[in-house]
């Protein structure tokens, strides 16, 4: 059978760009790619680019402070939201122009528009064309997740975000994950009165304990009113705001109320289950290791299949596919150790097993140091930095690194090379350390703090 291209990718976000740009530069593949808002994805237009932007926007403050306890006669004035989100799109555009730019380097055909699966070897376009192709990938990714209650249509998203008429004088945050933490300190740096709502008992649920209740003990020292256990149960319209009552008998009123309870695959209307492409539970793709669905000629790749939801996951991932598919070089991506970091701040930096998961599986032992910086210190700042191995006694082997501080996510990083590796806590303590640094904890720590 004669196809119109060798691969049809739907969606323009990280891991199908990946794929889209392998399997045509380096595969030799007929590519065409479709997708229906701005290509890029979440993580250029919507998710990781722009909100590390605010990131950096939003430490500002501090710095300007700690300028002055150096000596430079400096003062903050306001922020000015309308400058930086007309700076902000100006960049998002030129990433998306850089992104058009690659794929038609490498020969991709784009369609800027929605594609849906028609049968095995083919897709129907919005516009009404229809094109065959010998594979097809799914690479949608996810959407915002906001529960259904009363008034959930006066709360936003982390899409609209960035796209703010003016900032808040009150915001509240519903949710405990990294991007609800991010975003929660985000709001604070620039000058926003805000409040974090999240129904479990301590926020970053899944990170390892003592590292994420440092996060949320600096939040709350900085001034972030962090209510767990508790939850919104309707939002509505009150006299001078949203009025959000809350299951702790609260009612409180906020100029704005973001919603950042998780994500959910996009998969749905794409035509997948009637060809027999199996969903999980959450509207997730269920694929192989080598990303193949139930349909062999359908693959998928990034947050749509909700495996790890990271983009240099979804990047890897597509690449995989295009090695495997196009290039005669079968390729598994192992997720299981994977280096990530969360922007809060401070910073989390994290890699391999929490305390808590380690423990489970053996013996370990836990060197531990919390510690004023010099810079910090110097300064009269009460931030404290935390440094961390999980080691497991048997093999001495460094089983997880979580770092809690300024820069986290650049050490964690290149802590993630010795520990995929197989670093001993040995190899470790011959390393020498770098004088004065935070990251030369991590090589001096000689006795453990727990073990069991």
């Amino acid at each position: 059978m004669t196809f119109d291209v060798d691969l049809f990718v739907i969606g323009g976000g990280s891991g199908g760009v990946r794929a889209a740009r392998i399997a045509a530069a380096e595969g030799g593949a007929r590519v065409a790619l479709a997708e229906e808002s701005r290509m890029g994805g979440t993580c250029v237009i919507r998710g990781c680019v722009p909100k590390k932007l605010m990131v950096y926007a939003s430490e500002f403050p501090a710095e300007i402070a700690d300028a002055r306890a150096y000596g430079w006669e400096v003062q903050a004035g306001s922020f000015d939201w309308s400058r930086f989100r007309t700076t902000l799109e100006a960049e998002l555009d030129r990433l998306e122009n850089a992104y058009r730019g690659t794929l038609r380097g490498a020969g991709v055909t784009l369609h800027d528009t929605r594609a849906v699966i028609e049968d095995a070897h083919a897709v129907r376009l919005a516009t009404g064309e229809r094109i065959t192709a010998k594979h097809i990938l799914v690479a949608t990714g996810g959407r915002p997740f906001v529960p259904d209650i009363p008034g959930a249509e006066l709360a936003i998203t982390s899409n609209e975000m960035f796209h703010l008429p003016a900032l808040p004088r009150r915001a509240l945050v519903v949710g405990g994950g990294f991007i609800a933490s991010e975003f929660a300190c985000i709001l604070h740096g620039l000058g926003v009165a805000t409040t974090q709502y999240y129904r479990g008992a301590q926020i970053l649920r899944g990170f390892d304990d003592e590292a994420r209740g440092h996060v949320a003990n600096a939040m709350q020292e900085a001034g972030i009113a962090i209510h767990c256990g508790t939850d919104v149960m309707r939002l509505e319209r009150g006299p001078g705001g949203i009025r959000a009552v809350a299951t702790d008998g609260s009612a409180r009123e906020f100029d704005l109320v973001l919603y950042a309870t998780g994500r959910r695959p996009n998969s749905a209307g794409l035509g997948l289950e009637a060809l027999g492409v199996q969903l999980g539970r959450k509207g997730e793709v269920v694929v192989d290791d080598f990303s193949q669905t139930a349909v062999p000629s359908i693959y998928a790749v990034g947050d749509v299949t909700n495996r790890v939801n990271l983009t240099p996951v979804a990047i890897r991932e597509g690449h995989a596919f295009a090695d495997t598919v196009f290039r005669g070089v079968p390729t598994r991506f192992d997720h299981s150790l994977i280096a990530s970091a969360v922007f809060t701040q401070p910073e989390l930096g994290t890699v391999g097993l929490t305390e808590e998961a380690a423990r489970e599986k053996g013996p370990i032992e836990v060197y531990s140091a919390a510690f004023r910086p010099m810079k910090t210190q110097f300064a009269g700042r009460p931030e404290r930095v935390l440094m961390k191995l999980i080691v497991d006694q048997a093999s001495r082997r460094v089983l997880g690194c979580h770092i809690v501080g300024p820069g986290a996510g650049e050490m964690i990083q290149l802590a993630a090379i010795p520990i995929g590796m197989g670093a001993t806590k040995e190899d470790f303590d011959r390393t020498v350390a770098v004088h004065p640094t935070m990251a030369e904890e991590l090589v001096t720590m000689r006795k453990p703090v727990r073990t069991g």
